[in-house]
């Protein structure tokens, strides 16, 4: 049925071999669309097994033979496509092993590793079709699915965001970012792994019937098209700029094409919180607060996740805070605190609390104030930083040896 896979050399592997299997994935959800738009499913945002027999046994001949070859060119690719994971999986076992990875590593290609993500999040969206289209009566537990879908979509995102910061990290701690090897679009390959992990997000949010899921959905959605998006506007401004001036790489070349996947992921993604709205009704005076300030707070996480993963690296914290150096511009740290506690405040008071049944989310019960936790923590954190920076640099004593700032913003 398959023809059967070479094993690469450890040193001749590459993170980009992910891309198969996630274009496996991908022709896979392309032949689930003709039962999207096809099959009857009323009552329900997706076919599932009951609304494709239903077709099988009683469609339109043209119909039923559409569904079938649909049908099965769902199971060749999605089958496809979990055997190039398993064998992607496999060679980049070995490949961490190898030279050539410490090499990845340590260039503009450590990117590279973020199709791993990518197809993970793929490999959800298949699986979640697979159970829809195949397993009968699974439609009618969909409530307790939903759940282990955000998890695992959480968990993905988790492991997106540290492959991510390594290489963030290193190269604004570091330098060493090759901008004339920077010639095509490869950088976007982040921006496209967090949009995928957004539209999953969102599929939680479109199809559930509880507000809780739907809110969850909603806020993992926009974190991760937000992260995506500024992503894609830094990358795509760098990247052309490079081509502009050394022209574009002709290895690279598909990579000019890579804003065409990411865009209909955005796309799909909208169209699900828009319709996730169905649970908010009762509530609409603040679902429209709701979704811009997550959208505000989710900007707020991304630069907060970046920003100190790059102090990490660079020890700022145990050098000019802790340490004995000193700096004025350490003083900046408590802005960010401060509003990240306000905004935040705003979130739960302002865009969850007004669209939350009352009888889940309410005012002063236990779980409103187990969402004040991070903030009264963010607020300790920055109080503590401050009465530190203030016995370091305003506490007498001679400031001769404060670092002058001229390059402090």
């Amino acid at each position: 049925m398959f023809s059967k896979l070479r094993t690469p050399t450890a040193e001749g592997y590459s993170p980009l071999f992910f891309l198969s299997a996630l274009g496996a994935g991908g022709l896979s959800v392309s032949f689930f669309m003709y039962l999207m738009f096809w099959v009857p499913h009323p009552n329900s945002p997706i076919p599932t097994f009951s609304h494709v027999a239903a077709l099988l046994t009683n469609g339109p001949l043209w119909l039923q033979i559409s569904a079938v070859l649909a049908i099965i060119g769902i199971l060749w690719f999605g089958i496809t496509h979990f055997r190039l994971l398993a064998w992607n999986l496999k060679s980049l076992a070995r490949f961490k092993q190898t030279g050539a990875f410490r090499n990845l590593k340590a260039s503009n290609g450590e990117t590279q590793l973020m199709a791993i993500p990518l197809t993970l999040g793929m490999t959800v969206n298949v699986a979640f079709i697979f159970g829809a289209v195949f397993v009968p009566g699974l439609w009618s537990v969909k409530e307790f699915l939903f759940p282990g879908a955000l998890l695992a979509f959480g968990a993905i995102g988790w492991l997106a965001f540290r492959t991510y910061l390594d290489f963030f990290s290193r190269v604004l701690a570091e330098g060493g970012f090759d901008c004339t090897k920077n010639n095509n679009l490869s950088q976007i390959l982040p921006a496209f792994a967090f949009a995928m992990i957004g539209v999953g997000f969102a599929a939680s949010a479109a199809m559930s019937s509880l507000a809780v899921t739907v809110v969850l959905g909603m806020i993992g959605a926009i974190f991760f098209f937000v992260t995506a998006i500024i992503l894609a506007v830094i990358k795509l401004v760098l990247g052309f700029r490079a081509m502009f001036e050394h022209g574009a790489a002709a290895e690279g070349l598909p990579t000019l094409l890579v804003m065409i996947p990411i865009m209909t992921l955005v796309g799909i993604g909208l169209l699900r919180i828009d319709h996730g709205t169905h649970a908010l009704e009762g509530y609409a005076h603040g679902s429209a607060n709701f979704l811009w300030l997550t959208a505000l707070v989710g900007i707020q996480a991304m630069f907060a996740i970046l920003g100190l993963a790059v102090k990490k690296r660079m020890k700022y914290f145990e050098t000019f805070v802790y340490g004995e150096a000193k700096s004025p511009a350490s003083f900046a740290l408590i802005c960010p605190g401060v509003a990240g506690f306000v905004l935040g405040a705003f979130w739960i008071n302002a865009g969850l609390l007004p669209v939350m049944p009352a009888d889940v989310f309410s005012k002063f019960d236990i779980a409103y104030f187990v969402l004040y936790i991070p903030l009264i923590y963010l607020q300790y954190k920055t109080i503590r930083v401050f009465g530190l920076l203030n016995r370091k640099l305003l506490s007498g004593g001679d400031h001769s040896e404060i670092a002058p700032q001229h390059n402090a913003a």
